[in-house]
């Protein structure tokens, strides 16, 4: 599909009054409701959220929604650019994009600033869980790891519990 950067002259609100996308409660489900068959809806989210907008539903998203989204990946620099990537490796995936603009969409990236960014240490690729090493992490592990011992077996080696006090008060 290849993304869209004058998206605003396709949106499916553009007809639509602003206001009715600037609302409060409840009403925002109604709102979000415009962007459902949207063709550049992720563009317009992309926009909002790389821009910090803070009001209005942009992309089928309220502001709390951006806000959370912000707040859970703050590593990000480019939404544009993971959004992009993301229906791009989608597209890929699902067959849906012809092998010719598979090529030219590589051979882009590997001649712009992208690929070269995406070579950097600490780029995390769209679906990448792990997390990226700081500047004062020592390389540990902050999830605990599964033992080889189950966890029965561990119990019944450490023996009885020991006897709980009771406060009352």
């Amino acid at each position: 599909m290849g993304w869209v950067t004058d998206w605003s002259a396709q949106a499916a609100c553009r007809t639509a009054d602003p206001d009715e996308l600037f609302v409060q409660g409840a009403a925002q489900n109604r709102a979000k409701a415009v962007c459902t068959g949207c063709p550049v809806r992720t563009e317009c989210l992309a926009d909002a959220l790389d821009n910090r907008v803070e009001f209005g539903v942009w992309g089928g998203m309220t502001e709390r929604e951006r806000r959370a989204l912000l707040r859970r990946r703050p590593t990000v620099t480019s939404w544009r650019r993971l959004l992009e990537t993301a229906r791009t490796e989608y597209e890929r995936s699902a067959g849906l994009l012809p092998m010719e603009v598979e090529m030219r969409e590589h051979d882009a990236r590997r001649y712009s600033g992208d690929y070269a960014a995406a070579a950097e240490p600490g780029h995390r690729e769209p679906g990448h869980r792990a997390p990226v090493p700081g500047p004062g992490d020592t390389g540990r592990s902050r999830r605990r790891r599964p033992t080889a011992v189950p966890h029965g077996a561990r119990q019944a080696a450490a023996g009885p519990a020991p006897a709980r006090r009771r406060r009352y008060g």
